[in-house]
This record gives C-alpha cells, structure tokens and sequence, in this order.
C-alpha cells in the first residue's frame, strides 16, 4: 500500500473517476474510510486510491503527492497528481466529498481568488 509523486495538469489533461480516489488506511483486507466517525484512525500516513486514466494504473498516493485546488465554483475546484508509472499529468473535479477527505487527509490546498 505505498507509492507517491506529485504533480499538477492543465486544461484538457487525463483525469481519474471519483470511484478511485478514496481515503485510504484501512486493514489487511483493504483501504477504507479510517479516520471518519466511528472509524478508528489506523497510524501512519494517509494514502488516497487513485488511477491513471492514460497507462491504467491503479496505486495509491500519500497527502504529499496530491494537490488540491479550491476556486469559486464546482468548474473552478479540483485535485491533481502525477502518475507513478507514465508520468501522465491527471487533473479532476473535486466534489464536497472529495475536497473533505483530501483536506482531512493532510492534502495542501491552494485557495483560488476571482479577480472579477
């Protein structure tokens, strides 16, 4: 359960399916939501599942390998990383879920600003 890079995408560039990114830590049998309510935290460092959409590879990736960008709007808020395998740049469309795990999960965040 351990892999990490880190990364950013432009317009345009592969993006994994939220079904594939998940708060990891959870036991032998699998990741799971560790550390929601009523979940025990496991120790160690938080891994999110992810998949690269380009190379299909699926792994999992630390807090430090993501990034989480929070801008105005749903078109505005996103996460993205680098694929471990291909090098691919994977940028997608962070829902209230998503941006709440990531965040809980010690993913950096930059907060956008309109300049309207």
């Amino acid at each position: 359960m351990r892999s990490a890079p880190g990364g950013a995408a432009g317009s345009g560039s592969a993006a994994v399916s939220a079904d594939h990114l998940a708060h990891g830590g959870g036991g032998p049998a699998g990741p799971g939501l560790a550390g929601a309510p009523g979940i025990p935290r496991q120790a160690g460092p938080t891994r999110f599942k992810a998949a690269c959409p380009d190379c299909r590879a699926r792994f999992q990736l630390a807090a430090g390998a993501i990034r989480l960008a929070i801008g105005a709007s749903r078109r505005t808020t996103f996460y993205c990383f680098t694929c471990p395998e291909c090098d691919a740049a994977v940028r997608k469309p962070a829902g209230e879920r998503i941006v709440e795990l990531l965040t809980r999960g010690g993913v950096r965040t930059l907060r956008l600003h309109s300049t309207v």
